[in-house]
């Protein structure tokens, strides 16, 4: 595979399926508090018009009937097919046990009212207490973890792909010990495609990548440009990623962004970046990547900025017995 030659119209590569993914897609995780209606609807219309075929959405997103209505309003003005369209659903942590897999994916494609997804990925390997509460606390605030079998989990979704509901099945924040249960679970129909995860040149991830690349795994990197600012979910302390002066001035020979240099940097390894912004004009530009290219030297200098600093942490499974961020990777 040849990264150099993805161009703005032909930017997907391969998976070990024989399915295709965008090496770029639009993150549409949006805090439902703070974010007005119809955003996520009017980002992903705009996204389509400046030639984004991926969607990384999630039932605890909230906005997955807005992302669905976008995505059918462009199939019906004629700007898209829906196989042109690559949307990525996650199963989330309290429908875990395997007979609530399937009823979890279907209120996925109820809510975008779509036929199938194209990838369908398990969003966590930590589960919470199944029940009514995407979050559930007990009377002291703790939250209510649930003992899971990720193999179990696996195989209810390997039933979701034969049925058709997805194309693709993958993980997300799987470490390498995760993977490995999946990868040498006895009767494995289906493998795992990708690997969603924190990926950026801060957290460049050289040993889960080669690990990946080795099983056939595509790692698909979320908080490419290592900016949520969420303090239930990142760690402030982190140094701004898009300040640091290797990317400013790599950026400035190109007449490109620090955020465009981070985004190329990844896309050249092979890696999917799938950076999350509901402001239209961020949206153009960080698709405006296919019109320049880094050289051997310029990635080698990116990658030594790697500072194994994590920007997501996850803390509130950080107690979990199966929080995957203990491991090397």
């Amino acid at each position: 595979m040849n990264c150099l030659m993805l161009t703005a119209k032909n930017h997907s590569i391969p998976l070990s399926d024989g399915n295709r993914i965008p090496i770029i897609g639009l993150g549409t995780y949006g805090d439902p508090r703070t974010t007005p209606k119809g955003t996520a609807r009017e980002c992903v219309k705009l996204a389509i018009d400046v030639g984004y075929r991926q969607f990384d959405g999630a039932l605890v997103y909230f906005n997955e009937h807005e992302v669905g209505q976008a995505i059918r309003e462009k199939i019906t003005d004629g700007t898209v097919r829906r196989e042109d369209i690559f949307y990525c659903g996650k199963l989330w942590s309290t429908f875990h046990p395997p007979e609530l897999v399937r009823p979890a994916l279907e209120r996925t494609l109820k809510t975008l009212q779509l036929d199938y997804v194209d990838l369908y990925i398990i969003e966590l390997p930590m589960a919470f207490k199944p029940g009514d509460k995407f979050y559930p606390k007990d009377k002291n605030g703790k939250y209510i973890y649930h003992e899971t079998d990720l193999c179990a989990t696996w195989e209810a979704l390997e039933a979701c792909k034969d049925a058709g509901l997805t194309k693709s099945l993958g993980v997300s924040n799987f470490n390498r010990r995760q993977l490995e249960l999946i990868l040498n679970k006895p009767g494995l129909k289906h493998r795992p495609v990708s690997n969603q995860v924190e990926c950026h040149p801060y957290f460049t991830q050289p040993k889960l990548l080669e690990f990946c690349r080795q099983n056939d795994i595509v790692i698909v990197g979320y908080s490419p440009l290592g900016t949520s600012r969420d303090a239930s979910w990142v760690n402030l302390k982190c140094p701004p990623l898009l300040e640091d002066e290797v990317l400013v001035s790599i950026g400035k020979k190109y007449n490109k962004s620090p955020s465009q240099v981070a985004l190329r940097f990844n896309v050249q390894r092979g890696v999917v970046v799938i950076p999350k912004s509901f402001n239209p004009q961020r949206i153009t530009k960080n698709f405006q990547i296919f019109d320049f290219s880094l050289t051997d030297d310029e990635m080698e200098l990116i990658e030594e900025l790697n500072k194994n600093i994590r920007f997501v942490e996850l803390l509130m499974w950080s107690d979990h017995p199966e929080y995957p961020f203990h491991d090397d990777y």
